[in-house]
């Protein structure tokens, strides 16, 4: 068995006690160029609408820029009558409403009679020589138990005072927003109400035309289509072949302005654009 020499354990343990060389670390490369970072471009600030007074619109141009600011007419001032409005716009409907009922002799041309009490039988008129029912409301091809009346008078009278009052609040109705929006027009919010244009603009209106639901679609009123913009202009029959194609949109002049243009089915708000000759024609008017 051979003994271990002293020397080479010195040697092994000295061996063992030197550090481990350390590795060299490496030099940073060089950082790339950067491209110069353009600028955010600056947001456009958004032109501030200036802010009107009471009793005053804006008036806008083509491109829906705010020209100038004018004052309304008087008769925008007037109370909101909804009673005035609605008893207004029925009579409208009512004097346009034309009688209708069955002819004279409707299910009464047949030759009946009644066979008298204690035959067992109901007491309905019959045939001669039959016993089929006739004439009667419960007989085949007899009369209408409660027909309409062709002689029904259907008009209604409203004072010719109440009437101006009644179209007189249906305009004052138009500068209110909140009743302009129940009626489900949109519109921005920093618009002025009665919208007032210049000249020769044109609006364009949504088209809600829909098949009307019942018989009325056999009667020659198949569709049903909803009001939209109203236009007032000093020259209807112009701006009138302009706006043609537009479903629900109305171009009248101001004298043929009354409650139910205003307040379709006596819902007073609805969205309209006036030009400026036809609101210099409304500041003649009486409030």
């Amino acid at each position: 068995m051979s003994v271990p020499d002293p020397e080479d354990k010195k040697t092994a343990g000295s061996a063992e006690a030197e550090p481990a060389p350390k590795r060299r670390r490496r030099a940073p490369k060089p950082a790339k160029a950067t491209k110069p970072q353009k600028a955010a471009p600056e947001k456009e600030k958004k032109r501030e609408t200036p802010r009107v007074k009471a009793g005053q619109v804006h008036v806008y141009s083509l491109n829906g820029d705010v020209t100038k600011t004018i004052d309304l007419p008087t008769v925008f001032r007037s109370d909101i009558r909804l009673d005035l409005i609605r008893r207004a716009v029925t009579a409208f409907q009512a004097n346009r409403r034309q009688a209708y009922g069955p002819g004279i002799g409707a299910g009464m041309r047949h030759s009946v009679r009644w066979s008298g009490k204690g035959h067992g039988v109901s007491r309905v008129p019959r045939l001669r020589g039959t016993m089929t029912g006739a004439q009667a409301p419960g007989t085949v091809g007899g009369r209408r138990a409660h027909p309409p009346r062709p002689d029904r008078v259907w008009a209604k009278k409203v004072n010719e005072h109440e009437r101006r009052l009644a179209r007189n609040a249906a305009l004052a109705a138009l500068k209110d927003p909140r009743m302009v929006a129940s009626r489900g027009h949109r519109f921005p919010e920093d618009i002025t109400l009665p919208v007032v244009i210049e000249d020769g603009i044109v609006e364009r209106a949504k088209d809600g035309r829909h098949i009307r639901a019942g018989r009325g679609k056999m009667r020659g009123r198949r569709y049903r289509q909803p009001r939209s913009v109203l236009v007032v202009v000093k020259e209807a029959r112009t701006v009138r072949r302009l706006l043609g194609n537009l479903p629900g949109v109305e171009v009248i002049s101001p004298a043929a302005l009354n409650a139910e243009v205003l307040a379709p089915g006596g819902d007073p708000g609805r969205l309209t654009v006036f030009s400026e000759g036809a609101l210099e024609v409304l500041r003649s008017w009486p409030p």
